[in-house]
């Protein structure tokens, strides 16, 4: 007799432009890559369905879900989100709240599995082109992602979620035309595969226990 098929886990995916894959096509979105990564190790899990819109801040992200009701429950969910909270000049204070709350939404979408929960760091945008001639302070930018990241980070590890910092790796040649998408701020395929580099064995890990 040959085996029942595993059944698949369910994959959700919360953010904003970096998780739709803005100037890319749909195979080439760090979440797609992602969950063929898994599969490709042997993980039955599903392509996500995604819940981002780009332009998408914290507060936008959560308005969404509700919309998007009754989410029902997932084998394992993703977040990344921020950018738009910092380029809009939000305070940090304001996102490291919206943000609790949101993950806390995240984990009861996994099944109150905090540890079928994966955060993405926000990658910085400041050292695109599109940045550059936008005319604003290239440095601040990375600070206040930086302070977004560190806020995100702690209360990631007071909920028990892993927390994967890509934002090393988008300041890793992100100005490279190869790693941008033809707008000149967004992510190309390269780097998006990059991101995944990184997320992938931490979800492999997550995703290993029953």
């Amino acid at each position: 007799m040959s085996a029942l098929p595993q059944a698949q886990l369910s994959y959700l995916a919360l953010g904003d432009s970096y998780t739709i894959g803005e100037g890319v096509e749909e195979h080439g979105r760090w979440p797609m890559l992602l969950a063929q990564g898994l599969r490709e190790a042997g993980v039955a899990i599903a392509d996500p369905r995604i819940i981002a819109t780009t332009g998408w801040t914290t507060d936008e992200l959560s308005a969404a879900m509700d919309a998007a009701k009754p989410l029902g429950e997932w084998g394992f969910v993703s977040l990344l989100i921020g950018v738009n909270n910092q380029y809009r000049g939000r305070d940090v204070d304001d996102y490291l709240g919206e943000f609790t709350r949101l993950l806390q939404r995240t984990i009861a979408l996994a099944n109150a599995r905090a540890d079928r929960v994966l955060v993405l760091s926000i990658p910085d945008w400041g050292v695109t082109p599109f940045a550059r001639a936008s005319g604003r302070d290239l440095q601040q930018i990375a600070d206040e992602l930086d302070a977004c990241n560190a806020a995100a980070r702690e209360v990631c590890a007071a909920h028990g979620v892993a927390f994967v910092d890509i934002t090393g790796i988008s300041r890793d040649g992100g100005d490279v035309p190869a790693m941008l998408a033809e707008d000149g701020l967004h992510p190309s395929v390269a780097m998006h595969a990059r991101w995944t580099g990184a997320a992938l064995p931490v979800a492999k890990a997550l995703l290993a226990t029953a």
